[in-house]
This record gives structure tokens, sequence and C-alpha cells, in this order.
């Protein structure tokens, strides 16, 4: 044990340390910024994104598949494009293509057991592994049951296939219905609401849409206005403000 003593003398000693510090310590002074964002953006730390044109990972049948299912999920309307036309296909193929594709950043060696549905998804199947093979699964079943592949089928056939594909009443050859709807259901809204630099969300036409800004540098001169509309043109984390509105 040590000494009581000494401990309470070590203890004083340093308080009066401290204080001493501290007194020759000047408070900062906090800058305040006004109007244009004084930096350039992503100078630091950019978002990984993979090069290329084109489509980087799904083959010419597969995006055909994948834009025939975004523009059933989230059809044209009179509020916004349909999934397709704002690239929510394109948000997919890319996000394939990196990391996420091969959970590079997640542990993915098992053991794989079946999970309840708190416990999230407890398949050994990678992204790409879900998309290649559901899509070809998808186009199988398409072929035999309506001897077209699900890209050539009519909208209203389409929305069917996808409704019973939510519901698990779809038996895929070798693959599960509904893990492939969840997948392209979730990347889908993901694509269509994520910032345009990652390929969705074309000419940013859901932050319109919700009037949303976008990833503006300050917005302290807008915290106390409430229930207003702001009108601000929204801007990517790419630093280029989209000024077109649609008609």
């Amino acid at each position: 044990m040590p000494d009581p003593q000494t401990t309470r003398r070590q203890v004083l000693a340093t308080t009066a340390a401290a204080a001493a510090l501290a007194e020759q310590i000047q408070p900062a002074q906090a800058a305040i910024l006004q109007g244009e964002q004084p930096f350039s953006p992503l100078d630091h730390s950019p978002p990984e994104l993979p090069e290329g044109q084109g489509w980087l990972f799904f083959t010419p049948e597969e995006a055909r598949a994948v834009e025939a299912a975004v523009e059933r999920l989230i059809p044209a309307d009179d509020l916004s494009p349909s999934g397709k036309e704002a690239g929510c296909a394109v948000f997919i193929d890319r996000q394939l293509a990196g990391t996420h594709g091969t959970s590079a950043k997640l542990y993915t060696q098992g053991p794989f057991q079946e999970g309840t549905p708190q416990q999230g998804d407890q398949s050994a199947l990678v992204p790409q592994q879900r998309y290649r093979r559901g899509l070809a699964a998808l186009d199988a079943f398409c072929r035999q049951q309506h001897q077209r592949p699900f890209a050539e089928l009519p909208p209203e056939t389409r929305d069917s296939i996808l409704t019973e594909l939510e519901g698990g009443k779809i038996t895929l050859p070798g693959f599960e219905a509904k893990m492939l709807f969840e997948a392209l259901l979730q990347n889908t809204m993901e694509g269509f609401f994520a910032d345009p630099i990652y390929g969705g969300n074309r000419d940013m036409v859901s932050w319109k849409m919700l009037g949303f800004p976008g990833a503006r540098y300050d917005y302290r001169d807008y915290v106390e206005r409430h229930n207003e509309r702001l009108d601000l043109p929204p801007l990517s984390i790419a630093g280029r403000p989209e000024w077109r509105r649609r008609s």
C-alpha cells in the first residue's frame, strides 16, 4: 500500500501545478465565418469512389434488370422522376464495385447460422454475390414463367413480381427471393436520397423534392427559423451547387 502522506503530497502538488498552468492559458477566441464556405470541398478526406465510366460491376443484362426494378420501386410521378432516371442503378453499381460490394470492412468469416429478424443479416454472401446470383435467378424465373427476362416485362408484371418477391411468394431457383428484394429496395432508397457524388440522386432531384439544402457549411442563420421554407439551392459534398429547377 502507498504511504497516505506521500499520496496526499503528490495530489496537492499536481493540483497546484494545474492551477498555475490554467492562469497562463488565455481563452480561445472563436472565429465566426460568414458567406462562402472557407475550404475546398473534399480536400482532406474525400469519399472512396471507384473510378471509370459505364457499368463498373454489372453486366449489361444485370444493369437492365436493376434499372427495370428501380424504375418500379420509385416510379415517376408529379414530384420526381423514377428511380432509374435518378441514377439509382448507377449508385448500386458503384457501391458494388467498391468496398461495400465485397464487405471488405466487415467480418465475414462465420459461423453462419439462421438468426432472428432482430439480429439482422446472417448470410455468408457479400453484396456482389447477392446481386449476381439473385439477378440470374430472377431472370431464370421470368424466362420460365413469362418467356422473357425481367427487364422486358411490362410495368404491371414487374410490379406484381416485385410484390411477390417482397412477400416471399416466389421461389427463385437457388436463391432466396426476399433477400434479393430487400437488397434492391434498401439500395434504391439509398441511391435516391444520397449525395449525387455517389452516382444517384441525379441533379439532386430528391433534395429538390424535399427542399433539403444539402451539404452546406453553415446553417446558424437558419437554426431559429422554424416551419419556414428556405428555398436554398441544394449543395453536394463535391461543392457543386445545382441551380437548375425542374419545370
